[in-house]
């Protein structure tokens, strides 16, 4: 078999972590801090294979996904339009989760930061990428803004998608703006990230039915 210079990346950035985590089991404590509040401050402990190789596992279940899903989708010729984009969001969430996992294992060893400030960054990223992907995607059963109505006419699937793809790229510049201000605009831009989910909703339905008019 025969593997692409992306499959490879992809790959690497799933095997670096487990090899990570063998490397230093056992430096690190029996419990190992695994989930931050708002405030900043540890309010979660877990043993330490979990807090070294549940990040791997989970980037592990998301390579397998990235293989499933343009095979199962009954309108996967449709992902081939756009499997570029689809490539380098799995490549983004794998890095994005290396990197929550490389500040997981720093902080364990005593380095001491602010943690939402520093994820501020990557979450602007992987939303801005997000509306990349959205606004790019074609109509398919697992990518994409998917209602009723975005499913059923490729029209409306087009417009919802190029405005979901213009909002989460909007969301993703607050969030990465949120390392300037402070690192704390992460938890209040959650609630417009909802409030552009439903919106969408509405607005694929309202589209659905503009283009039923104008057929008729």
């Amino acid at each position: 078999m025969r593997f692409r210079k992306i499959d490879l990346i992809i790959i690497s950035l799933i095997l670096i972590p487990f090899v990570i985590g063998i490397c230093f089991y056992f430096q690190m404590p029996e419990k190992m801090a695994f989930h931050w509040n708002k405030k900043g401050e540890v309010d979660k402990f877990v043993s330490k294979f979990w807090a070294l190789f549940l990040m791997p596992l989970i980037s592990l279940a998301i390579f397998f996904l990235y293989l499933l899903i343009p095979k199962i989708d009954p309108l996967k010729e449709n992902i081939e339009k756009f499997r570029r984009y689809f490539e380098n969001f799995i490549i983004l969430i794998l890095l994005f989760l290396f990197y929550l996992y490389l500040l997981t294992i720093f902080w364990n060893f005593g380095l001491r930061f602010d943690m939402e400030k520093v994820l501020a960054p990557a979450f602007g990223i992987l939303f801005y990428y997000c509306g990349v992907l959205i606004e790019n995607a074609k109509r398919n059963w697992f990518i994409g803004i998917k209602t009723p109505w975005t499913l059923s006419n490729d029209e409306v699937w087009e417009r919802t998608n190029k405005m979901g793809g213009k909002l989460f790229k909007f969301a993703g510049l607050i969030i990465f703006l949120g390392m300037l201000l402070g690192g704390r605009s992460l938890f209040f831009v959650l609630v417009p990230i909802f409030t552009i989910i439903a919106y969408l909703i509405f607005y694929s339905y309202f589209e659905y039915q503009k283009v039923n008019k104008t057929n008729f």
